[in-house]
């Protein structure tokens, strides 16, 4: 149960009362409260349905004790809010059938059907117990995966209502539904280690039946979808811009762009044989520290034949990823040019640390040299700062937010969630491109801004 503090009824009031901005309101810790503001923020929401929108919204969360990042939506009949986890390169929509799935819209889809072949699922399958969400006769296939644990298992590929607020970019509008949205369901043992009270995963990748591809299909907007993540509230939309932050600021204006690059073999952790990795991968040519190029092998920045090397962004690791000889190389740049900066002892997992007083602040954050993640061209950068690099830890450290993946870790850099957190990515599944805004905090916005009380 959560106890409402005299802060949160506060909030509470406020938000109800919808008279001050969100992006004000979120300087509270953040444990249960993430998912009491989630259920605030969507009983607030119009409960009509919208027919046609141009796109959808979702507010997003962050979980203290997992790191993992989460979102909630409307499934079944009658509706349940479910809160589920981010998976940015997951295949599709999975959530716990085993423990009380109710809904009398429920369909599990039969094999060989064309339902079947969207999901590129790997069989079929009886059930030998009484039929129920989850458990029946000649059915589609699949393997939801658990990546926080490196799990996958067994599960029915089904259809069900599935529902967003609408949204013109600047604000939620009326409700709108798929009535027979693609998901599967999974066992209540493959929601070990994610964040408590959520219900499954969303996956995000590159597939037909991930949410992005349905709902553009569904609803006939833009094959696009953006996150803007947070340490507190962030925001996550399906479907083209305008993407507009307080005090009015439309970031889809100012975005950079770069190819999305397909990695050829699957990354999954069950697949099938040909499938191609469903994660987003970008081609990072170089890195720069202090706009000083980082000596690296630059073999291990390109994706190979057997799909190993290269660059892909991920919400399931909460700090970015280097391949050993990247990462010394990194920390050493990265300490060469604040060498004048008092350091203090390691704390893991991270391996550069400095005294936090030592160190000023700016808009972007500690006052740190900027790391510089070039693309296709020396004009094209994705520009980290110190907000995005640097880790407070404890009273007195500030750590450089980087991890050592090992010496022949699968990829060679992984960007992870800390490093993506107030940045607007745009997933442009068209033209196969990523938008990035580099960091609102440089344009006095954060991803807490979006109007999500309307």
């Amino acid at each position: 149960m959560i106890k409402l503090t005299s802060s949160w009824l506060y909030l509470c009031y406020k938000i109800a009362s919808n008279s001050t901005p969100l992006s004000q309101l979120l300087t509270l810790p953040m444990d249960s409260s993430s998912l009491l503001l989630l259920s605030i923020l969507y009983l607030s929401l119009p409960i009509s349905f919208s027919l046609k929108t141009n796109a959808l919204v979702s507010p997003t969360a962050k979980d203290p004790a997992t790191l993992q990042y989460f979102t909630r939506v409307y499934q079944r009949t009658p509706f349940v809010n479910l809160n589920v986890v981010l998976d940015l390169g997951g295949r599709y929509l999975w959530v716990d059938c085993d423990k009380g799935y109710v809904s009398s819209t429920y369909r599990p889809v039969r094999c060989r059907s064309a339902e079947c072949s969207l999901a590129n699922a790997n069989g079929c399958g009886d059930c030998f117990s009484k039929a129920r969400p989850g458990c029946n006769n000649n059915t589609c296939g699949v393997s939801p995966e658990n990546p926080f644990i490196r799990t996958s298992t067994g599960g029915e590929l089904a259809t069900d209502v599935f529902s967003l607020p609408s949204t013109d970019g600047y604000k939620p509008g009326p409700a709108a539904k798929d009535p027979q949205f693609i998901f599967s369901c999974g066992p209540t043992f493959l929601l070990k280690g994610l964040a408590n009270g959520t219900s499954g995963i969303i996956g995000l990748g590159r597939t037909k039946v991930a949410p992005p591809e349905q709902l553009a299909s569904t609803f006939s907007f833009q094959r696009t979808f953006a996150i803007c993540l947070s340490g507190s509230i962030g925001v996550m939309f399906y479907g083209g811009g305008p993407y507009v932050f307080l005090p009015g600021i439309d970031v889809s204006k100012s975005l950079i762009y770069t190819p999305l690059l397909i990695n050829p073999v699957s990354t999954a952790g069950t697949f099938v044989q040909g499938e191609k990795s469903a994660e987003y991968f970008i081609g990072v040519k170089s890195i720069k520290i202090n706009e000083k190029p980082v000596k690296l092998n630059q073999t291990l920045l390109n994706i190979d034949q057997n799909g190993v090397g290269g660059t892909k962004i991920s919400t399931v690791n909460p700090y970015t990823l280097l391949e050993t000889s990247i990462y010394k190389a990194v920390l050493d740049a990265f300490g060469t040019a604040l060498s004048k900066v008092k350091k203090v002892k390691p704390v893991a997992p991270f391996g550069l640390c400095f005294d936090a007083k030592s160190i000023g602040s700016t808009r972007v954050g500690p006052a740190v040299p900027a790391i510089d993640l070039v693309l296709q061209s020396e004009s094209v950068y994705w520009r980290i700062f110190g907000a995005n690099s640097m880790v407070a830890v404890g009273n007195n450290a500030l750590c450089l937010g980087f991890v050592d993946a090992g010496k022949n870790p699968r990829t060679s850099i992984v960007i992870g969630g800390y490093q993506l957190e107030d940045n607007l990515l745009a997933f442009d599944l068209a033209r196969s491109r990523l938008g990035f805004s580099s960091s609102l905090l440089f344009r006095q916005t954060t991803c807490s801004n979006f109007d999500m009380i309307t």
